[in-house]
């Protein structure tokens, strides 16, 4: 069905139904070598250099698993609120592809690695628990590489490079009921598995991918519609297009009398459509056995134990953590914990600070206003917290102006120095002698009799005018709150 089909789905008629929606996601788990084999997981290496006798699916070849790929799976199983199986199984996942060269893949089947979770979202400022049924690991197949276009010079390759890649497949339940919601659900799970580092997430890499099973009812009925899978989303706006195509297209189908079938299919970001691409396979069809070339998994609670110790603070805490402690705005809070490395900057300068609240303005300020414009993340900052740390101490103790704290800070970035370093080479300490400073301002005084009348006859605001004209005779220097007291004991 085309898009111009789609357009028979009215409003009105996708009103009238309700979207069930649950989502496949999987994840490359950041370990240095495959699942079952010392080969490297680098990416960009030249075709079919990162590959042995086990991830080629070479005869009597046999797997050995990879005790990083475990820990790494049971970190994001833990920090999806999962229960963790002390007993799991691989088993073979029969189905051929070219890319596939032993023609099965080693997954796991009816004893995942773990179970029962659930990912916490916000939609429209309501929130809802999404189910995360299992998560189970699983090595990743090769990729096939086609090339030109006409039947006479087409030529397909495959490249085993990502044959036995680690990954973790985490299967959410039927919870979702709108494209916003489905969005919510991966933005959350992709933040949390970043932040405790058991994978980049990098989509551009394939490094998460993401199949949506959707289907629609009738709002007010309990039975589930026939559901059609679209696989290999690789961004986040696809995802959502995808699901409003899908949901429209079902709509569509039913409306006018059809029937939606069991299929998987495709979406053409281009088209904005999707298109069938096979029939949906059942798990008979993939006829799951044992893997019998490896024992079954078993995680005890000692090793359990040290893996949990391990796990840094997960985002939602430290929001929640961020907003009470702190007296930060939600907002504020969730852009400080978008990533692991904002999060433990900002800790540090608030800190190191005494004051968190000017340094939330530093770090989402100035720090990311300058990050921005050089194209650097914050682990890549010149200046370091620690350094961003002691400038907000001086600004917030009064030993610096904010106006010199400005004009400092773009030197802090540029060579990476302390502020005390460029303060005390470029003589920028703030003045808070009385004497200097009355002198200063008695000069003011006499220079300026029209303003000082005025606040003696009760226009007081006028002293910003007088205390500005001090600090413009002192560079910025002198410190603001010392001059206005002495003007304030000057002018009576």
């Amino acid at each position: 069905m085309s898009s111009s089909a789609i357009a028979a789905a009215t409003p009105e008629m996708i009103a009238r139904y309700e979207p069930v929606i649950g989502l496949e996601v999987h994840v490359q788990l950041a370990t240095a070598t495959k699942i079952f084999c010392g080969c490297p997981t680098s990416f960009g290496a030249p075709p079919n250099t990162n590959v042995c006798p086990v991830c080629l699916g070479l005869p009597g070849a046999l797997p050995v698993l990879s005790r990083e790929a475990v820990e790494l799976a049971i970190k994001g199983a833990l920090a999806l609120n999962c229960q963790v199986r002390p007993l799991s199984r691989f088993a073979r996942k029969n189905y051929f592809y070219p890319d596939l060269p032993k023609g099965y893949q080693i997954s796991q089947y009816d004893q995942p690695v773990a179970e029962h979770g659930f990912v916490d979202i916000v939609v429209d400022g309501v929130p809802k628990r999404i189910g995360v049924t299992r998560v189970h690991m699983e090595d990743d197949a090769g990729k096939s590489v086609h090339d030109g276009f006409k039947d006479s010079d087409r030529f397909s390759y495959v490249d085993l490079n990502r044959s036995g890649t680690p990954l973790i497949e985490i299967v959410s339940e039927p919870d979702m009921r709108s494209s916003d919601e489905a969005h919510a659900y991966l933005t959350e799970l992709k933040q949390v598995i970043q932040f405790i580092e058991v994978s980049t997430c990098d989509m551009e890499k394939g490094h998460l991918r993401c199949d949506a099973n959707v289907s629609v009812r009738l709002k007010g009925t309990e039975p589930f519609g026939t559901r059609a899978e679209v696989k290999n989303l690789n961004s986040f706006r696809f995802l959502k297009q995808a699901i409003e195509f899908e949901v429209a297209r079902q709509v569509a189908l039913i409306e006018s009398g059809g029937r939606v079938v069991q299929e998987t299919r495709l979406y053409n970001p281009d088209m904005d459509e999707t298109f069938s691409m096979r029939s949906k396979e059942d798990a008979h069809d993939y006829r799951y056995f044992p893997e019998p070339d490896l024992v079954p998994l078993r995680i005890g609670e000692k090793w359990l134990g040290e893996v949990r110790a391990s796990m840094p603070e997960l985002p939602a805490r430290k929001r929640a953590r961020f907003t009470g402690e702190f007296g930060l705005s939600e907002y504020d809070a969730g852009v400080l914990t978008a990533t692991r490395a904002t999060a433990e900057y900002f800790e540090t300068v608030a800190g190191v600070s005494g004051n968190p609240k000017m340094a939330v303005n530093w770090v989402m300020g100035d720090l990311m206003a300058m990050l921005n414009a050089e194209g650097k993340e914050i682990a890549e900052s010149p200046v370091s917290a620690q350094n961003l740390g002691q400038l907000v101490k001086l600004v917030s103790g009064g030993e610096l102006s904010g106006k010199l704290a400005k004009q400092i800070f773009p030197k802090m970035f540029s060579t990476g120095e302390p502020a005390g370093v460029i303060v005390e080479r470029e003589g920028l300490k703030q003045i808070s002698d009385t004497g200097a400073l009355e002198k200063i301002i008695a000069g003011v005084i006499a220079a300026n009799p029209r303003q000082v009348e005025q606040y003696q006859s009760g226009k007081t605001t006028v002293i910003n005018f007088l205390v500005g004209q001090a600090m413009k005779a002192t560079r910025g220097q002198a410190n603001v709150a010392v001059v206005t007291d002495l003007f304030k004991q000057k002018l009576g």
